[in-house]
């Protein structure tokens, strides 16, 4: 093996023929694609080496995106730009507030069982995903989980900051975090309890007439 052993080959040898570049060089990272062949598909149109093809794929525009509603049977899958016309089609329920600062009233928070609460906040050019989830545990305890995610790549969630406020009289509860991208899910962030969790004596400490009301603020850091 030489390190220049991939350079010497033919131009349209090095360029699409990685079979050919691989049996001379053991270099992985000469490997060349004609394709980002995971997303290929779904519109991706880059020719990436194989080192650089594994990053942009945890960053490319065209993978296919799941509809981030939880508590839905839905199985929509579509690109990015897609999601929001989608939640505004088929999730008619789901209401969107505009601005940076605005207040999520979640109702009914008394009732029994599993129930999702959901709505969406535009603001800064984008579009958050705001959820309450109630779960059920053993011996009727329950559990609320408040979060924010992104409807857009985990690289854009990252220079996004949400803060969650519950108040009362003198009470204060409060959880500041980055979003998560949808491609991470709810479910994921609960299970990580990257969110905020308070319990059924909480929620009740705050609730009014069985409403719950969040502050909602996003920043852009």
């Amino acid at each position: 093996w030489r390190p220049d052993a991939c350079d010497r080959l033919p131009p349209r040898i090095r360029e699409f023929s990685p079979l050919t570049c691989m049996t001379t060089c053991r270099n992985p990272d000469c490997l060349t694609f004609d394709l980002c062949m995971q997303f290929a598909t779904t519109g991706c149109p880059l020719t990436l080496r194989r080192t650089a093809k594994l990053e942009h794929e945890e960053l490319c525009k065209f993978q296919p995106y799941s509809c981030p509603c939880p508590g839905t049977p839905c199985r929509w899958q579509g690109s990015l730009d897609a999601v929001v016309p989608h939640l505004k089609q088929q999730h008619k329920s789901i209401t969107t507030l505009q601005g940076k600062d605005i207040l999520f009233t979640a109702a009914g928070v008394d009732l029994p069982g599993t129930i999702n609460w959901v709505m969406v906040q535009s603001c800064f050019g984008f579009h958050f995903l705001l959820v309450l989830e109630k779960r059920e545990r053993p011996r009727e305890h329950q559990q609320f989980f408040a979060l924010v995610l992104l409807i857009g790549t985990r690289k854009q969630a990252k220079k996004f900051v949400y803060r969650l406020e519950l108040s009362k009289s003198s009470r204060l509860l409060a959880w500041e975090a980055s979003p998560r991208s949808i491609l991470e899910g709810v479910a994921s962030v609960i299970t990580n309890t990257d969110c905020l969790v308070f319990d059924k004596a909480t929620a009740r400490l705050f609730a009014e007439n069985g409403n719950l009301d969040i502050n909602v603020s996003i920043c852009y850091t």
